[in-house]
Protein backbone atom coordinates (compact mmCIF):
# COMPACT_ATOMS: atom_id res chain seq x y z
CA UNK A 1 0.00 0.00 0.00
CA UNK A 2 2.97 2.42 0.61
CA UNK A 3 4.28 1.83 -2.18
CA UNK A 4 0.87 2.64 -4.17
CA UNK A 5 0.89 5.59 -2.47
CA UNK A 6 4.43 6.71 -2.97
CA UNK A 7 3.91 5.99 -6.88
CA UNK A 8 0.71 8.15 -7.36
CA UNK A 9 2.37 10.74 -4.97
CA UNK A 10 5.24 10.61 -7.28
CA UNK A 11 3.45 10.69 -10.69
CA UNK A 12 1.09 13.74 -9.63
CA UNK A 13 4.49 15.60 -8.44
CA UNK A 14 5.94 14.56 -12.30
CA UNK A 15 2.84 15.58 -13.93
CA UNK A 16 2.44 18.66 -12.35
CA UNK A 17 6.18 19.76 -12.76
CA UNK A 18 5.07 19.55 -16.65
CA UNK A 19 2.13 21.33 -16.69
CA UNK A 20 2.40 24.15 -17.71
CA UNK A 21 1.16 27.50 -15.62
CA UNK A 22 -1.63 28.08 -17.61
CA UNK A 23 -2.54 25.36 -19.66
CA UNK A 24 -5.30 27.26 -21.76
CA UNK A 25 -3.27 30.16 -22.66
CA UNK A 26 -0.54 27.59 -23.55
CA UNK A 27 -2.67 25.17 -26.01
CA UNK A 28 -4.10 28.52 -27.82
CA UNK A 29 -0.65 29.48 -28.23
CA UNK A 30 0.51 25.90 -29.48
CA UNK A 31 -2.01 26.27 -32.53
CA UNK A 32 -0.70 30.25 -32.85
CA UNK A 33 3.15 28.78 -33.12
CA UNK A 34 1.84 26.26 -35.63
CA UNK A 35 0.26 28.77 -38.16
CA UNK A 36 2.68 31.48 -37.69
CA UNK A 37 5.75 28.58 -38.20
CA UNK A 38 3.84 27.59 -41.53
CA UNK A 39 3.21 31.65 -42.69
CA UNK A 40 6.83 32.45 -41.94
CA UNK A 41 8.37 29.36 -44.04
CA UNK A 42 5.64 30.30 -46.79
CA UNK A 43 7.04 34.03 -46.73
CA UNK A 44 10.38 32.83 -47.14
CA UNK A 45 9.72 30.08 -50.08
CA UNK A 46 7.81 31.89 -52.20
CA UNK A 47 9.93 33.51 -54.66
CA UNK A 48 9.29 37.41 -54.73
CA UNK A 49 8.07 37.19 -58.66
CA UNK A 50 4.87 35.27 -57.07
CA UNK A 51 3.88 38.00 -54.55
CA UNK A 52 1.77 39.55 -57.19
CA UNK A 53 0.52 35.85 -58.53
CA UNK A 54 -3.35 35.78 -58.21
CA UNK A 55 -5.17 32.80 -60.04
CA UNK A 56 -8.14 35.32 -61.09
CA UNK A 57 -9.74 38.88 -60.84
CA UNK A 58 -11.15 39.70 -57.64
CA UNK A 59 -9.09 38.10 -55.34
CA UNK A 60 -5.65 39.05 -53.24
CA UNK A 61 -2.35 38.72 -54.53
CA UNK A 62 -0.06 36.43 -52.09
CA UNK A 63 1.73 39.26 -51.02
CA UNK A 64 -1.75 41.04 -50.37
CA UNK A 65 -2.60 37.93 -48.27
CA UNK A 66 0.86 37.67 -46.57
CA UNK A 67 0.26 41.48 -45.51
CA UNK A 68 -2.89 41.01 -44.77
CA UNK A 69 -2.41 38.18 -42.00
CA UNK A 70 0.47 40.72 -40.66
CA UNK A 71 -2.22 43.67 -40.24
CA UNK A 72 -4.65 40.72 -38.76
CA UNK A 73 -2.15 39.89 -35.95
CA UNK A 74 -2.43 43.73 -34.75
CA UNK A 75 -6.22 43.83 -35.81
CA UNK A 76 -7.24 40.71 -33.54
CA UNK A 77 -4.48 41.07 -30.48
CA UNK A 78 -4.75 44.47 -30.08
CA UNK A 79 -8.67 43.84 -29.01
CA UNK A 80 -7.20 40.89 -26.59
CA UNK A 81 -4.34 42.66 -25.17
CA UNK A 82 -6.79 46.11 -24.45
CA UNK A 83 -9.88 46.07 -26.26
CA UNK A 84 -8.14 48.34 -29.22
CA UNK A 85 -7.35 46.68 -32.89
CA UNK A 86 -4.77 48.08 -33.94
CA UNK A 87 -5.03 49.20 -37.62
CA UNK A 88 -1.59 49.51 -39.45
CA UNK A 89 -2.14 49.34 -43.36
CA UNK A 90 0.42 46.78 -43.97
CA UNK A 91 -1.21 45.25 -46.80
CA UNK A 92 -1.22 48.57 -48.54
CA UNK A 93 1.80 49.85 -47.83
CA UNK A 94 4.48 47.14 -47.58
CA UNK A 95 4.86 45.80 -51.35
CA UNK A 96 8.30 43.64 -51.19
CA UNK A 97 9.34 40.23 -49.73
CA UNK A 98 11.50 42.05 -47.78
CA UNK A 99 9.14 44.50 -46.04
CA UNK A 100 6.26 41.65 -45.85
CA UNK A 101 8.59 39.38 -44.14
CA UNK A 102 9.46 42.38 -41.42
CA UNK A 103 6.20 43.18 -40.96
CA UNK A 104 5.08 39.91 -40.29
CA UNK A 105 8.03 39.03 -38.29
CA UNK A 106 7.11 41.77 -36.07
CA UNK A 107 3.47 41.32 -36.34
CA UNK A 108 3.75 38.19 -34.87
CA UNK A 109 6.60 39.30 -31.95
CA UNK A 110 2.96 41.52 -31.14
CA UNK A 111 1.00 38.63 -30.51
CA UNK A 112 3.63 36.68 -28.81
CA UNK A 113 3.94 39.42 -26.50
CA UNK A 114 -0.06 39.68 -25.47
CA UNK A 115 0.15 35.64 -25.20
CA UNK A 116 2.76 36.24 -22.70
CA UNK A 117 0.64 38.93 -20.38
CA UNK A 118 -2.03 36.60 -20.82
CA UNK A 119 -2.42 33.86 -17.80
CA UNK A 120 -5.50 31.39 -17.85
CA UNK A 121 -7.70 33.55 -15.40
CA UNK A 122 -7.01 36.73 -17.36
CA UNK A 123 -7.76 35.00 -20.66
CA UNK A 124 -11.49 34.70 -19.86
CA UNK A 125 -11.88 38.72 -19.64
CA UNK A 126 -14.53 39.83 -21.63
CA UNK A 127 -13.24 42.54 -24.15
CA UNK A 128 -15.33 44.03 -26.90
CA UNK A 129 -15.07 42.37 -30.51
CA UNK A 130 -16.60 42.68 -33.42
CA UNK A 131 -20.06 44.55 -32.02
CA UNK A 132 -19.98 41.74 -28.95
CA UNK A 133 -17.99 40.61 -26.40
CA UNK A 134 -15.68 37.76 -26.48
CA UNK A 135 -12.75 36.51 -24.25
CA UNK A 136 -9.24 37.17 -24.73
CA UNK A 137 -8.19 34.06 -25.45
CA UNK A 138 -11.46 33.57 -28.10
CA UNK A 139 -10.51 36.40 -29.86
CA UNK A 140 -6.77 34.98 -29.76
CA UNK A 141 -7.67 31.75 -31.21
CA UNK A 142 -10.67 33.57 -33.71
CA UNK A 143 -6.97 35.26 -34.28
CA UNK A 144 -5.01 32.04 -35.03
CA UNK A 145 -8.24 30.56 -37.24
CA UNK A 146 -8.09 33.44 -39.36
CA UNK A 147 -4.51 33.34 -40.11
CA UNK A 148 -4.86 29.38 -40.86
CA UNK A 149 -7.96 30.52 -43.48
CA UNK A 150 -5.60 32.93 -45.02
CA UNK A 151 -2.69 29.78 -44.96
CA UNK A 152 -5.60 27.22 -46.98
CA UNK A 153 -5.48 30.47 -49.52
CA UNK A 154 -1.51 30.50 -49.73
CA UNK A 155 -1.38 26.73 -49.92
CA UNK A 156 -4.04 26.26 -52.87
CA UNK A 157 -1.92 29.34 -54.50
CA UNK A 158 1.08 27.33 -54.40
CA UNK A 159 -0.19 24.34 -55.12
CA UNK A 160 -1.08 26.54 -58.17
CA UNK A 161 2.40 27.16 -59.34
CA UNK A 162 3.55 23.34 -58.34
CA UNK A 163 5.17 24.36 -54.81
CA UNK A 164 4.67 22.19 -51.99
CA UNK A 165 3.49 23.95 -48.78
CA UNK A 166 5.86 24.30 -45.79
CA UNK A 167 2.46 22.29 -43.55
CA UNK A 168 2.83 19.42 -46.29
CA UNK A 169 6.53 19.42 -46.82
CA UNK A 170 8.75 16.34 -45.44
CA UNK A 171 10.11 16.50 -41.98
CA UNK A 172 13.57 16.75 -41.60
Amino acid sequence: MRILAVIVLFSASAWAQSAPANPLVASSKAMFEIVKSDILKTAEQVPESLYSYKPTDGVRTMGQLLAHVADGQYEFCGAAQDGKPQMKGIEKTAKTKAEIQQALDTAFGFCESVYASLTDADAAALMPFFGRKMSKLGIMDFNAAHTFEHYGNLVTYMRMNQMVPPSSAPRK
